[in-house]
């Protein structure tokens, strides 16, 4: 199995089995960098359900940005910007252009902030469009990751 959907599918693992989408997409790139997922996981937390619920960048977008960031980011203030924004860019075009949307509200068609939207959201069997782009953010991110190695 290729790399990235080793790591996608790993991220959809970890989603079925509790994590939300932006700790399940980081978890599983962290885990690709050979990095210790659990503070990354921690960190994401309030990225999940579309920023905490607020309509935001869907969380697993989200995560997949966060461990582009651990792979790429700057360790100095010296250090440029560009892969990690280059790479990151890419991300959002891919996600978008599979999806249709990098919002959360927009991608599942209700604020799940709101009571008739988390009641949409449950009647609807949102989660497993969540469990979707939980997979696919972090398999697009790996894949990017993979080639920039």
């Amino acid at each position: 199995m290729e790399e990235s959907k080793k790591f996608g599918r790993l991220a959809e693992i970890h989603f079925e089995n509790g994590l939300l989408c932006a700790e399940s997409v980081v978890s599983a790139i962290a885990e690709y960098q050979g990095v210790d997922d659990h503070l990354a996981s921690k960190m994401a937390t309030g990225f999940c359900s579309g920023v905490a619920r607020t309509c935001g960048p869907c969380g697993a977008l989200s995560g997949a940005v966060m461990g582009i960031s651990l792979a790429l980011g700057r360790e100095s203030k010296s250090d440029t910007v560009v892969a990690t924004y280059e790479a990151t860019q890419e991300l959002v075009e891919k996600f978008e252009s599979e999806f249709g949307a990098k919002d959360c509200h927009k991608l599942l068609g209700c604020d799940i902030g709101t009571e008739e939207g988390m009641a949409h959201f449950r009647s609807h069997n949102l989660r497993a469009n969540c469990s979707n782009y939980t997979r696919k953010a972090a398999e697009i991110a790996v894949g990017i990751l993979s080639k920039d190695a």
